[in-house]
């Protein structure tokens, strides 16, 4: 009975380390790379988006380029909302062992690429393997292009992001 209760006491604690919510350091890393946009405008993968990169409403409501400006208050009412979605998608397609700046990282990425680009990435194979893999930054490395084109802007993200998820 001993035993039980300690494993249970183990088990709880590695519950409570398990990391779920992105940190400072994630959402100012997303808010620099997709700024801040009051009227609607098309993204470089030519999807229509407001604020930091929101696509869709609260209400489920695709963006369109007739909608209305936004406020700075609005924005970061659909940051915290769409940061929600690309939590729960790390969370499911990641393993619980990873600590902040790995889930920050893998957070930005999704929220820039989309579950269903985490959910086929040699990216998360190699973070479920070994998240320590320094082959890691490489895989970063591979999603910089939209629409056929490599981007800078998509570069510098990666690179941040990879940076991010291998700061000690």
């Amino acid at each position: 009975m001993i035993f039980s209760v300690n494993l249970m006491q183990v088990f709880n604690k590695l519950i409570a380390m398990k990391i779920t919510k992105t940190g400072k350091r994630g959402i100012d890393l997303i808010k620099s790379f997709e700024g801040f946009y009051a009227k609607p405008y098309i993204c470089p993968a030519g999807v229509p988006t407001i604020g930091y990169g929101t696509t869709r409403y609260p209400s489920g409501q695709k963006v369109t380029l007739r909608d209305k400006s936004i406020t700075l208050a609005q924005g970061l009412d659909y940051l915290k909302y769409d940061l929600k979605r690309f939590e729960l998608a790390v969370d499911a397609l990641i393993r619980d062992d990873i600590n902040q700046n790995q889930f920050d990282a893998l957070v930005s990425f999704t929220y820039n690429l989309g579950e269903s680009n985490l959910k086929i990435s040699t990216l998360a194979k190699k973070v479920n393997a070994n998240p320590k893999d320094p082959a890691i930054e490489k895989e970063f490395a591979k999603w910089v292009n939209a629409n056929g084109k490599k981007l800078e802007g998509l570069v510098k993200r990666r690179k941040a992001e990879s940076d991010l998820y291998f700061l000690k």
